[in-house]
């Protein structure tokens, strides 16, 4: 992972724009918006790139105390806000300066002295000249912009490099026995859904096991190869956590797609069967139990490694297996050794064999790919890997780990802090990482380790 350079958190009042201003800033369409007031809820996080710097952009939930709910949302967002390494306070432009405004701008800028004043929907000129009744706050830094127009967003970018480029550069990473506002972001907003990607080659059942999830007919089942066409998303709930299952289009061979408007309808669906991959937490891997493994069933489970998702393998048609579960499962090991960390369910999406248990995974593997390992327990861990099993030397040098931290999770990320960070094989990675599978439950997700130097941050 690079160096994040700090983080910046969008603060307002509801209708401001923070969300469109998100967007802007990630230059995607992540967050909802919408002219309803208070549609963010959670506090939005995303890794985005100014120039050539990284930092952590954050999108709170609106700033209302109209009933307890909203409360706790102001709560959360001033408490982000405050320790972010900048806040961009924004105002809508259309409306005049307001007294809870300048309260709240106040407040943080006691807190947070590294605060902007950025006005929103300023969409012309004539507009700007008419909105300096906003200097009443007193604030050093103001910005007119339009998120609508892609106003002014040039250079409230510039401004925020050279804001960071002006400071120091906190550290990525920490031993602060303190909770860290990554930490705070973890586990403050409301629980999202389990996002499920359900994958693999055309006519292995991928419908006929969404069906079975949910326990209805959603989704068009058919012999006919490749039916599912567009992915079909679906709220459903697994005990009390709610889920989102996508039911992605068939993945076919490049020469087998087909000419025409078929063909190009084929396209499309492997084209958005990536990008719901890369917003999906499980990829549940369809594989047809009643024939052996193809190639294209290993060029398909590439994907996963690709978007760093946790993993189910399901081996359905079970009801119509071609050989016993010992002779299956050798093969399926030769052929996906680098999914050694998945759990596999045999399943019968017709009949309704393990279902139940396949939800149950689904919870456990999510737990397993959200969890956070503390410091003091990892690095406590990371010596008695190191006892057991020293590092090879590097042409007679000593290689040595300081410490190491997790940094990141979906999937669990630890950085080992070394004296010789390109010296660590990555056969000693995954040693580290069978180590710590012995004293923590990781099936189903990978764990990634990356080396830094003591001055790498």
């Amino acid at each position: 992972m690079d160096k994040i350079y700090g983080s910046i958190a969008i603060i307002g009042r509801p209708n401001a724009g923070k969300s469109s201003l998100f967007n802007r800033l990630c230059q995607l369409r992540i967050a909802i918006t919408s002219k309803i007031a208070g549609t963010t809820r959670d506090i939005k996080k995303a890794h985005i790139t100014l120039g050539e710097m990284n930092f952590l952009l954050l999108d709170t939930g609106g700033l209302d105390k109209k009933n307890d709910f909203f409360e706790h949302i102001s709560s959360n967002s001033l408490k982000v806000a405050e320790e972010s390494d900048l806040i961009l306070y924004l105002l809508d432009g259309k409306e005049p300066p307001n007294e809870e405004d300048k309260k709240i701008f106040y407040h943080l800028e006691k807190k947070n002295p590294h605060i902007f004043l950025v006005i929103n929907k300023i969409d012309n000129e004539k507009e700007e000249q008419q909105v300096w009744s906003f200097t009443e706050f007193g604030s050093k830094n103001y910005f007119f912009i339009s998120t609508t127009h892609n106003r002014g967003i040039a250079g409230l970018q510039n401004a925020i490099l050279k804001h960071f480029k002006d400071q120091p550069i906190a550290p990525l990473f920490h031993n602060e026995e303190e909770e860290s506002l990554e930490d705070f972001l973890e586990h403050s907003h409301t629980q999202e859904n389990i996002n499920i990607g359900i994958i693999g080659r055309v006519n292995v059942g991928k419908s006929s096991l969404l069906n079975a999830l949910l326990g209805q007919e959603r989704s068009l089942v058919s012999n006919i190869a490749g039916t599912t066409i567009d992915p079909v998303d679906e709220i459903s709930t697994i005990g009390n956590t709610q889920v989102c299952f996508v039911d992605t289009a068939g993945i076919r061979r490049r020469g087998q797609i087909g000419k025409g408007e078929i063909g190009d309808l084929e396209r499309f669906a492997l084209l958005r069967t990536k990008e719901v991959l890369s917003k999906t937490d499980i990829a549940l891997l369809v594989l047809d139990a009643s024939k052996p493994f193809v190639e294209l069933d290993e060029k398909i489970a590439g994907l996963i490694d690709k978007y760093k998702l946790a993993t189910i393998v399901v081996l359905n048609k079970w009801d119509i297996a071609y050989k016993d579960f010992k002779a299956i499962m050798q093969d399926f090991k030769l052929r996906f050794r680098f999914l050694e960390y998945a759990p596999t369910l045999t399943i019968s999406a017709k009949n309704g064999r393990h279902i139940q248990k396949l939800e149950e995974e689904i919870l456990k593997v999510y737990k397993n790919f959200s969890f956070r390992i503390p410091t003091a327990k990892l690095n406590e861990l990371l010596q008695q890997a190191l006892i057991k099993h020293p590092i090879p030397s590097d042409k007679g040098k000593v290689v040595k780990i300081y410490y190491g931290t997790q940094f990141d999770n979906k999937p669990p990320q630890i950085a080992l802090i070394m004296n010789k960070p390109k010296s660590l094989h990555f056969s000693y990675k995954r040693y580290l990482a069978n180590f710590l599978r012995e004293h923590f439950d990781f099936s189903g997700t990978k764990i990634i380790f990356i080396t830094r130097g003591k001055n790498d941050f």
